[in-house]
């Protein structure tokens, strides 16, 4: 078969750029920038301004064609440290040794940096120039702040203090509060709270 070749340089600049040019016709600058809105952008349309929205109610998240416990979230205590939409003032769960080493553990992987493993506010950050946080042994955190408003706070964060939620599981954060009043505890403790089994080794009269 014979063979055709274009000699001419401006013929073979044409025969490049022709089907380049067509496709550039053929695309318009509504494909780049579609009529469409972006997650959390401001919208005209909606009363609240609002392009994303609610969802309806009695909607079931899904999971992997399976919602579970943690999607559904269904237990306000355990998930919000809320109950009734008010701070909790107890745990939604049992508080054994086990949780409370878990939380000590935790508690000083997360917390001990910045409050000190003492819960006094002056831990390695502090020492480093940063802002110390206030003692958990003055009297408006031991008496004022619930155990649901804790949990908050490890959740969502509070002034200089951000979220810890993407670090620290939910029973985490619980074993966290824990370890937190039995460190309060610890600093005010009387010989009430010792256990009768506990006196004599104490030294302390039953």
């Amino acid at each position: 078969m014979p063979k055709f070749q274009i000699q001419d340089s401006k013929f073979q600049i044409a025969f490049v750029a022709l089907p380049l040019l067509l496709g550039l016709l053929g695309c318009h600058r509504g494909m780049y920038d579609q009529p469409r809105y972006e997650p959390l952008e401001a919208s005209n349309f909606f009363k609240d301004g609002q392009a994303s929205r609610h969802l309806p109610p009695h909607t079931v998240a899904r999971h992997q064609m399976k919602a579970t416990e943690e999607d559904l979230r269904l237990d306000e205590h355990l998930y919000t440290g809320k109950v009734n939409g008010e701070f909790a003032t107890s745990f939604p769960m049992e508080i054994t040794p086990q949780v409370l080493a878990r939380g000590q553990e935790r508690f000083n992987i997360y917390c001990s940096v910045c409050h000190g493993r003492d819960g006094r506010g002056q831990g390695m950050v502090v020492s480093r120039g940063f802002r110390a946080p206030p003692s958990f042994h003055i009297p408006r955190l031991r008496d004022e702040v619930s155990e649901g408003h804790i949990f908050d706070v490890i959740t969502r964060g509070f002034g200089a203090m951000p979220s810890y939620a993407s670090q620290v599981k939910v029973p985490d954060r619980w074993a966290i509060v824990a370890y937190v009043r039995a460190l309060q505890l610890s600093q005010f403790a009387t010989e009430k709270d010792v256990p009768d089994s506990e006196k004599a080794a104490l030294g302390i009269a039953p």
